[in-house]
Formats: structure tokens, sequence, C-alpha cells
């Protein structure tokens, strides 16, 4: 194979041969010219003379470039088996080193990033290599910028489109899953459960804390009653025993028939007197009063 048909292979690589004697090279295009076979200078967007017949132009695409990376089994840390599909995006920023310095950097590109994506992944369970693809995104990136430096070309990323198991083992996987969303949704419950018990027997306990207190309070407002009372009937008997002692020197017992009195009298004590009988006498002999002389007597 010649040298021209291997470059012709490479699709963002144009061979534009002689006869030509102007060149035009667009704003999204880089041009390598070669003089007799040899490398002579790279023609940068605009309109380039040449020498017909001896200078030949290779067209390079600048822009941004995508490689399908196609989709390979590999298998995990876990020892499952995965299809892994990528693709590669990357943009040629030196043409001369993208020409010589690689056979066909697409190609290679393609092939690196599927070596690479074997050694992340297979460092991996299936799990977290579903759960982390921007981390293999990132680390696919590093290995293929450190190793395509001599391409003359910058990765720009890598994009995961897909880490699927074979069927009977996604099916097992969704079982699991199934499995710890049961086991979760149960937990859940118990603890809902457990949650509402507590807050029941906390209500509880306040509300016999509640009767507790108002128990107390009763008793304390009773208990306060009692002294009161207790208090004003010393307080009455103080002010008798000292208004006898002041009023009825020597005749306490006197005062005291007198107070029975006036409690039979009060409790309606029914008194049956004769005819000739002198009331106030018989009062005053059923309450103990001395009674007083009438006039017939002290006559």
């Amino acid at each position: 194979m010649s040298f021209n048909e291997r470059s012709q292979r490479q699709t963002n690589i144009e061979l534009r041969s002689n006869p030509i004697i102007f060149a035009q090279i667009r704003p999204i295009e880089y041009g390598v010219v070669e003089r007799f076979g040899k490398f002579t200078k790279v023609l940068e967007p605009g309109l380039h003379i040449l020498i017909p017949f001896v200078d030949k132009v290779r067209i390079v695409n600048i822009t941004e470039q995508m490689v399908d990376v196609d989709p390979q089994m590999v298998i995990t840390s876990d020892k499952l088996n995965a299809i892994v599909d990528a693709v590669v995006y990357y943009k040629v920023n030196d043409p001369q080193a993208a020409l010589y310095h690689v056979d066909d950097h697409k190609r290679q590109l393609s092939s690196l990033a599927r070596t690479t994506l074997r050694a992340v992944i297979g460092k991996m369970t299936l799990t977290d290599a579903n759960e982390n693809r921007a981390e293999i995104n990132d680390s696919v990136e590093q290995v293929l910028n450190e190793e395509t430096k001599s391409y003359g070309v910058d990765i720009l990323r890598v994009e995961i489109q897909r880490i699927e198991p074979p069927q009977d083992v996604q099916e097992a996987m969704n079982e699991v899953v199934k499995a710890n969303n049961k086991k979760i949704a149960a937990a859940d419950f118990a603890n809902a459960a457990e949650i509402e018990a507590d807050g029941f027997k906390r209500a509880e306990i306040k509300k016999a804390e509640g009767l507790k207190e108002a128990a107390i309070l009763e008793a304390n407002g009773k208990a306060y009653a009692i002294t009161a009372v207790a208090k004003a009937d010393a307080e009455q008997i103080k002010l008798v025993n000292e208004s006898i002692q002041k009023y009825f020197v020597d005749n306490a017992i006197d005062y005291k028939k007198l107070e029975s009195t006036v409690a039979a009298l009060k409790n309606g004590t029914k008194i049956i007197v004769g005819t000739d009988t002198e009331l106030v006498n018989v009062i005053g002999d059923a309450s103990g009063v001395v009674p007083i002389p009438t006039q017939k007597e002290m006559i």
C-alpha cells in the first residue's frame, strides 16, 4: 500500500495533488505541504501559491472529531461480563504530528480506548461501574491524553454510552434490587410503627403526669382550706377567750351557761312549762343559769 493510499484512509485528512498552483485553506483546516515526498511546511487558513507537479498538499481537519469505540465484552472485578460501548471526542492540534507520528491516529485512538476501558472497568464491580460512569470517563480521558501526546491530538472527553450485563445477570440484579427495596420498605414501616408507639407512650405519660399534678393541686387546696378554717376557728376561740377574760371576769361559768342557752334555742329545743311557771326561770334552769328573783319572791 502506497503512502498516498494510507493517508486517504484517514477521514479527516484529504490529499490534494498536482497540478495545483493555488491552494485555498478553509478556516476549519490546516494544510501540510510535501515537496518530492518530504515535509515542507504547514499552511494556515487562506490562499497559498504552490509549485505545480512538485508540491502536494494534505488537508487536515482541525474541528472536533468523534471516534466510536466498538462495543466489547469486559469482565468486572466481581467476575461478571458486561458489554461496554463508548465514544471519544478529540481535536487535531498538530497537523504534522497527526500525519507523521502515527499511521492512522483515528484507528489507534479507538484501539487504545478499548484497551483502557477494559483496564479501568476490570478493577471495578459491575454495580460500581454503573454508578461511577463519570469517574470512568475521567480515568480513560486521562490515560488517552497521556498516551497520545505524540499523536498531535487533544482528547476532549470520553463518554460511556452503555454498560450492560448479560440478560440473566441483569434479571438477577433486578431481583436483588427489588429485595433490597422491600427490605428498606419493611425497615421504614417498622420505624414508623415504633415512632407511633413511642408517641402514644409519651402521650399517656403526659396524661398521667397531668392527672397526678391535678390531684396534688386539689389535695393541696383542700389542705390549705382546712388549715385556713382551723386558723379562723382558733382565732375566734382566742378572741372569745380574750373577751371573757376582759368582760366576764369571775363570771366565766355564767357566760358558758348563756352560751349553752343560745345554742339550745338556736337548735329549736322544746321546753314544756306549767301555766304558773316563770318562762325565764325555766330557761335558766335548762341552761344552768341561776333564776332571776321575781317580784313575788322578793316580797
